[in-house]
């Protein structure tokens, strides 16, 4: 007698866990996805949806992002970095030093890659040498250090480089505007780690780096060329064209680690600005806020939906961009989702440190507030002596 089986068909099911987390590691875009969505709702899709988005900023974001990632790839940045650290023989001076190459990183590779770069370094340099006592003060110090370093130039803060392009800002008037809450943050950020953190002294284990010649010369050639791109010194398209090829030649894998959430969330938001802007009641609402004070609306935008978004949606009720400029530069610091990086900073200090959150958390709100009110009370001084 023969036996028959059942045939087995191949089951497909949604893996639900992968989806959350994918959607728990991309919050920021899964939120501007929603509210893209949400959006579409009141404002059906149409021919007006092509102007929503700047593709010089997509452009010029994706320029900087991919050469900084090929140069990641070869630990440049982690070198050239170590090296400066290991200058210095104390906790206070390598705090000092941690701090300040995050802070000059993130004008040059943007706050979030600055992070991803220079945090490693600093786990590195504090567990090797004992101080892990100073790891939270030290990681806290650099996400400042990447939210209001990157202030000064236009590619160093994503924020700044969409609305250097949007309102078509001056460089040296963009630069002029941000030089007081910047040189005041230095000073800032110098004074925490003298008075936190104690001369204590340091060892730090030597080894030999080297970096590859030609890919390292080819690289900073390239992002000398991003950086003419986003200072309209070189037609965009031609680094979307340039950039990528040469990346892909050398070294393919770059370009597959590329922050691609972050332009797609510059996309979703671009939709709901532009959706929110065409909304009646939403309109007149936020240009009566922004109208009252707009440095003060778009410094809390900031604390409750982040600094990118807040840039892209307020950027479509007002004109004056110097206090929008200001507001979601300086709202970077305060909770923990004021700015991508601060989350960045969360997840990386709490994957090596999973039983200090809590007190990870009130030492993070603690120094970020202090910051957001110090900058906020010094820059309504500067705007009522210019009134």
């Amino acid at each position: 007698m023969a036996h028959t089986s059942a045939l087995k068909l191949p089951h497909h099911s949604f893996d639900f866990g992968k989806i959350l987390n994918f959607i728990k590691k991309n919050a920021v875009m899964s939120i501007a996805f929603a509210a893209a969505l949400i959006t579409t709702l009141a404002v059906p899709v149409d021919r007006e949806y092509i102007g929503y988005f700047d593709f010089k900023t997509l452009t010029c974001l994706f320029c900087v992002l991919a050469v900084v990632c090929a140069l990641k790839r070869i630990n440049f940045f982690y070198i050239l970095a170590k090296k400066v650290v290991l200058l210095f023989k104390n906790a206070r001076m390598c705090t000092l030093a941690l701090s300040y190459i995050t802070f000059i990183g993130s004008m040059l590779i943007a706050n979030d890659m600055a992070l991803l770069t220079f945090l490693p370094l600093g786990y590195f340099v504090l567990s090797s040498c004992g101080k892990e006592k100073y790891m939270a003060f030290t990681f806290i110090m650099q996400n400042i250090s990447a939210n209001l370093g990157g202030m000064l130039t236009p590619f160093g803060n994503p924020q700044n480089l969409y609305l250097y392009s949007k309102f078509n800002i001056p460089t040296l008037e963009f630069m002029g505007i941000m030089a007081p809450p910047f040189i005041l943050s230095v000073v800032l950020i110098t004074l925490c780690c003298v008075i936190f953190v104690k001369s204590e002294p340091m060892e730090i284990k030597k080894e030999h780096d080297s970096l590859p010649v030609a890919k390292t010369v080819i690289y900073l050639l390239l992002f000398a060329l991003s950086i003419a791109i986003v200072f309209r010194g070189i037609p965009y398209w031609i680094g979307l064209i340039i950039i990528p090829i040469a990346i892909f030649f050398l070294d393919r894998s770059a370009l597959k680690i590329v922050d691609y959430p972050l332009l797609f969330t510059f996309v979703f938001f671009f939709i709901f600005a532009g959706n929110m802007s065409r909304i009646d009641i939403v309109r007149d609402s936020f240009s009566f806020l922004m109208e009252k004070n707009t440095l003060l609306f778009s410094t809390l935008s900031c604390q409750c939906i982040s600094n990118v978004p807040s840039a892209a949606l307020l950027s479509q009720f007002t004109s004056n961009y110097r206090d929008l400029l200001v507001g979601v530069n300086i709202g970077g610091v305060g909770t923990l989702i004021s700015s991508l990086a601060s989350l960045i900073t969360y997840r990386e200090y709490t994957s090596r440190n999973p039983g200090h959150t809590k007190y990870y958390v009130k030492l993070f709100s603690a120094f970020n507030f202090g910051f957001l009110i110090i900058l906020f009370l010094f820059m309504t001084l500067i705007n009522s002596f210019a009134a």
